[in-house]
Parts: structure tokens; sequence; C-alpha cells
């Protein structure tokens, strides 16, 4: 059952940042968001139905509970997280970073997951898991700062599989729908969920009915199996029959992954799939300027962009690195380019800001940063010497009160 502090939310004609292992942390979720990532497909029809359903909007509001309606209706930006398992998540300790303004969690000295207000309402977790326990603790850890939980049953790669999670769940249905029914039941947000597919039509179609039967808000679909990789060619054909299965069981949005690169690319994959959103992650990847609508942007204008939002937000050097060494790898001539090879022997932000012009803006934001924690450790001493003398006080009166009962 949703809550007050996590409503329903419209998963339908969305374009959303793909989960993505090491890519999909705050700085490009931010950029995808910047971009567009989330935003209404629009058409003359659409924006026609959407004053309709405006209009309806309007009179039920009037007569139901207006929150909730106008959280699930109001057209959210989306994006998922990387991918988190949930013994990384367990034991996190939230905290808020003075210098940045974003909510971190830690694990000892580990980061964990960090977010800020900018997408407050619209990152969702994707939860690595393969117990209904373990799952439903890490949802709840994360519940606060997070608007969902999508279970990922999609990832290929061995350390996923080996732990009977990502696409390990394709080969077991009854553990998948424990613990989607066990999230979908306890957690209080919307619970999603995303897949390959399987090796036949007949197989892939058993596994959406049981995994819409659980109660799930939406399905994402990559249109691959776990053996495919992304050089080969996304099975768009077969979406449109799980898209039609799934509307036959329950009327929920279902999310094209696979071979959508940018946005040019929407129109086709959803006429042939019958899809209700779509999810780029390659393509985003590449250039998170995938999600405009007007086409992408210069890589040298949006690895800047990338670059001041890891500073804004102080992000580890080692993931910044990673992500940098990933945008713009189909361009073969930037990969072998002088500007990548001396990417990839940086040891320090300071020399990538070098690298990209940004040396003025990182040496502000930086002594920026430094101010708000002096700032922050300053009021935190005179709350606590504040504390300290309220302490004093009422230890020199509790003598003075005893005495007097006495008399």
């Amino acid at each position: 059952m949703m809550s007050l502090t996590h409503p329903d939310i419209d998963y339908s004609n969305k374009v959303i940042l793909a989960p993505m292992v090491r890519i999909g942390t705050l700085p490009m979720r931010l950029c995808a968001l910047d971009y567009g990532a989330g935003k209404l497909i629009t058409s003359i029809i659409i924006i026609i139905i959407i004053i309709i359903i405006i209009i309806i909007i309007i009179i039920i509001i009037i007569k139901t509970r207006i929150y909730n309606l106008i959280n699930m209706f109001l057209f959210k930006d989306l994006v998922w997280s990387e991918e988190l398992v949930d013994k990384r998540i367990i034991g996190s300790v939230r905290q808020y970073n003075h210098a940045t303004g974003a909510i971190e969690y830690y694990k000892g000295k580990s980061l964990t997951f960090s977010t800020c207000d900018a997408e407050k309402g619209k990152v969702i977790l994707q939860l690595g898991t393969a117990d209904a326990d373990l799952a439903l603790q890490a949802a709840l850890t994360l519940k606060e700062d997070v608007a969902a939980v999508d279970v990922n049953c999609g990832c290929p790669k061995k350390f996923s599989i080996q732990g009977g999670m990502g696409a390990a769940l394709l080969s077991n249905p009854d553990n998948l729908q424990k613990i989607l029914t066990k999230l979908v039941e306890h957690s209080g947000m919307p619970v999603t969920c995303k897949i390959r597919l399987l090796e036949s039509k007949e197989k892939t179609l058993e596994l959406v009915r049981m995994i819409v039967s659980t109660g799930v808000k939406a399905l994402t679909v990559h249109c691959r199996t776990k053996e495919q990789r992304s050089t080969e060619k996304a099975n768009w054909e077969m979406l449109r029959d799980i898209v039609d299965t799934v509307k036959s069981i329950r009327d929920i949005p279902v999310v094209a992954n696979g071979d959508v690169i940018q946005w040019s690319d929407i129109a086709k994959v959803k006429k042939i799939t019958h899809a209700d959103s779509v999810m780029i992650a390659r393509g985003a990847q590449w250039n998170p300027s995938a999600f405009r609508k007007e086409g992408l942007l210069p890589f040298e204008t949006v690895v800047r962009a990338y670059i001041k939002k890891t500073i804004d937000f102080d992000n580890l050097f080692q993931n910044t690195k990673y992500v940098l060494l990933s945008m713009n790898t189909e361009d073969t001539v930037h990969t072998r380019s002088e500007l990548y090879t001396s990417v990839q022997r940086s040891k320090s932000m300071r020399t990538i800001c070098e690298l990209f012009d940004l040396v003025d803006y990182y040496e502000e934001v930086v002594a920026k940063q430094k101010a708000k924690l002096e700032e922050a450790e300053r009021a935190k001493q005179q709350s606590d010497e504040g504390k300290r003398n309220r302490e004093d006080d009422i230890g020199a009166t509790e003598p003075i009160e005893k005495k007097s009962k006495l008399n």
C-alpha cells in the first residue's frame, strides 16, 4: 500500500535514465534530469488529453484527498539509481553533508548512496537482491530519500548471478514472487521490476503474468536475453506480445529498454512495441543530453556540465574518472585522443579540471564548501556549549530544590 510520503507514481509517457552500475550516481542522474529524463513524451493529442485530465483532476480534488492525488498525477521526472545490493545498503547511516547539501548514506567509511533536493521524489532505487527479507530491510533503509523501489532481474554479470540476484531471478520465479510480494505489501512505496527476455516467448509471458500478479506498478523489459550483449540487436517485436499480456491482466505501464539511444529512437520503438515509456542506458552513458527532444549537445558541452555536478557534490574522484572514461566511447576518434589518454592518467579532481578548463570553477566551489563546513562546525560548537550550560544550570538548581523539600 502507498502512503502519504510515497504516493503512486505515473510511469507512463516517460523517457527514463536506466540503472547503470557506477554510472548512475548522483551527478549523472542530475545531468539526465537537466536534459529532460523522465519528461513527458508530448504531442498535440497528448496535450489535449492532459488538459482533459487536469479538468477531471480538479473536480476530483475538490471531493477527495488532495495530497495523494496531486502527487500521483503530477508528471514527475524519473531517474533510476545504479544497482545497489541489499547487504550493502542494510546498516548504512543517513547524514547531511553541510558542504554540498547532499543527503549521504555511509556504511563505515564507504558511501552507499547520495541524493539531494533536486531529485526528491524522482529517484528510484534499483535494488539487487535474492532474499525477500533483506530486500525489505534495504528498501526501508533508504525509504526516506527514494520515491520507489525497482527490483533488478536483468543484470547478467557474474557477481550478480552468483549471488542469485539479477538475471538469476529469471530462472527462480518463486523467489522473485516472494521478493516482489514482500516489497509490495510492506515497503509502503511503489514497486516495479526490470527483466530480460527468456529463451522462449512462452516462458517469458509466463514470468510476466506472475510479476504483474504481485501488484507491481510498472514493468521494464530489456529486450534481450541474459546471454545477449549490447552488440546484438534488441528484440523489440517480442515486447509487443509482453505489452498485450500485461494489459490483459492489469493496466500498468510497460517500459521498453534496449537500443533506445536518443530521443529520435522513441517514436519508432513505441510504434513497434506499444510500450508506454522508454528507458535509455548506453545513449545516456555516452551523452546524457540523449534526453533532449532538440537533439544531442556536443560532448564538450555535456562533459563540462557533468564535471561541474561532480564538483558541486564532491563526488568520489574514482567514480568521476570512471564515468568520464565511459562517456563518448562510441567515438573512436575521442577514445584515441590525447584528451582521453590524459583522463586515463589523471590522479586528482584538480587535474581533471585542468584538462577541461574548469580550475576557476573548482577553486570557487571548493572554497564555498570549506566555508560552509566551518560555519556548520561553529554552529555545532555553539549548540554543544549551550547544551552544556543548560545542563550546568539544571545541576546547580537541583541541590536547592532538594534542600527546600527537606525543610
